[in-house]
C-alpha cells in the first residue's frame, strides 16, 4: 500500500516537530538570560555562546520538547476533545511514533546536562544536572499516573513553575558563576509568575478538563475568579520584584517595576469588567504579531487572556531582565 502524499517523510518530520511544540520553546529562554546576566560572569567568546546555546537546547527543545510530547502520547482521549488536530490524535502519528518521540527528546536533554555538568565542574556542574533531571522527572509525572499532576491545579500549576521558571534560572546563574543569593529571589518570582500565566492558559481547555474530570481552577471556581487569583499573584510578584530592587539599592529598575504593576492593574481591572472580550485593542497583537507563538482559541476567557498575556510578559520580561542585569554589575564590580 502507497503511503498517501499527505503523510509522505517531509510531513512525518513536521509532525514530529509539531509533537514537541516549538512555540513552548521560547518560554525557558527569558529565564535562562536573566540567570545568565545575574551571574554576571559570562564572557563575550566563543565557547560561553555555545554554553549559552547548550543549556537553551537543553531546556527548550529537548526538554520543553519532551514535556509536551509526553503529555501528549499519556493526554490522547483527552486531545481528541480539546485538540484534536494535534499530531497523534489527527492521525499524523501512531501512539508508538509518539512514544519515540518523547524518548530522544529524553535522551537528548539528559545528555546535554550530564555533559554541562562534567563540563562546568564541581558544585555548579551539580545544580546543573540536578535541575535538568528533576525538571524532566516533574514532566513525567505531571502527564503520567499514577501521580498525574496535572489533575489538580494544586499540583500541576507548581510543577510547571518549577520546571519552567525556577531550575532553568538557577541553572543559567550556575553556568557561568556561582549561585548568587538574588539569583535564587529572582529564580522564585519566575516560579510564581509561571503559576499564574499556567492558571489562565487552563481556560482554552476547561471544557475537555471538566468531562475528562481534571482540576483546573476554571472548572472548580469559574472564569472570573480564575482571573482574580492569577492576578493577585502577578501583581504581589511585581511588587516582591520592586521591594527587592529598592533594597538592593537599584532605585530606577526599582521605579520601573512600579511603573510595569500600575499598568498591569489597569489592564486588570478592564479583564475583571469584561473577561470576556476586556482590553480588545490588543486583539490586533495577538492576530499579526504574535499570533503564531501564542495561538488562538475558541474560548472567549482564553483569547482575553492571550491579549494580557503579551501586555504582561513584555512588562514581566523587560523589569526581570533589567534588575537580574543591574544584579549581573554587581558582582562585575566585585571582581
Amino acid at each position: 500500500m502507497s503511503i498517501p502524499a499527505t503523510f509522505g517523510f517531509t510531513d512525518k518530520v513536521r509532525a514530529h516537530l509539531e509533537l514537541l511544540d516549538p512555540v513552548t520553546w521560547i518560554s525557558v529562554f527569558p529565564c535562562l538570560a536573566g540567570g545568565v546576566m545575574a551571574s554576571g560572569a559570562m564572557q563575550g567568546t566563543l565557547h560561553d555562546y555555545l554554553l549559552l546555546l547548550a543549556i537553551f537546547l537543553m531546556f527548550g527543545p529537548f526538554g520543553t520538547g519532551f514535556s509536551q510530547s509526553v503529555n501528549d502520547c499519556f493526554d490522547l482521549e483527552l486531545d481528541r476533545v480539546n485538540e484534536p488536530t494535534r499530531p497523534i490524535p489527527s492521525g499524523r502519528l501512531s501512539e508508538k511514533e509518539g512514544l519515540w518521540n518523547s524518548i530522544i527528546a529524553l535522551l537528548l536533554a539528559m545528555g546535554l546536562g550530564v555533559f554541562l555538568g562534567i563540563h562546568i565542574g564541581g558544585v555548579r556542574g551539580m545544580v546543573i544536572v540536578a535541575s535538568i533531571f528533576a525538571a524532566l522527572f516533574v514532566a513525567y509525572i505531571y502527564s503520567a499516573p499514577p501521580l498525574k499532576l496535572k489533575k489538580n491545579i494544586l499540583t500541576s500549576a507548581p510543577a510547571v513553575g518549577f520546571s519552567y521558571g525556577f531550575v532553568s534560572f538557577l541553572s543559567a546563574n550556575a553556568l557561568f558563576g556561582d549561585i548568587r543569593p538574588e539569583a535564587i529571589w529572582l529564580a522564585s518570582l519566575n516560579f510564581f509568575m509561571a503559576v499564574a500565566l499556567i492558571i489562565l492558559n487552563d481556560f482554552k481547555s476547561a471544557e475537555g478538563d471538566k468531562d475528562g474530570g481534571l482540576k483546573s481552577l476554571t472548572v472548580m471556581i469559574g472564569a472570573r475568579n480564575t482571573f482574580l487569583v492569577s492576578f493577585a499573584i502577578i501583581d504581589l510578584v511585581f511588587a516582591v520584584l520592586a521591594y527587592l530592587s529598592f533594597s538592593w539599592g537599584f532605585i530606577i529598575p526599582g521605579c520601573f517595576v512600579l511603573i510595569g504593576l500600575a499598568l498591569n492593574l489597569v489592564l486588570q481591572v478592564q479583564l475583571l469588567r469584561d473577561p470576556k472580550g476586556g482590553i480588545s485593542f490588543m486583539q490586533g497583537a495577538v492576530d499579526d504579531g504574535f499570533g503564531h507563538v501564542l495561538g488562538k482559541s475558541d474560548v472567549q476567557e482564553h483569547n482575553t487572556f492571550l491579549r494580557f498575556q503579551i501586555a504582561n510578559n513584555i512588562l514581566f520580561l523587560i523589569n526581570n531582565l533589567l534588575v537580574a542585569g543591574m544584579v549581573g554589575l554587581k558582582y562585575i564590580n566585585v571582581q
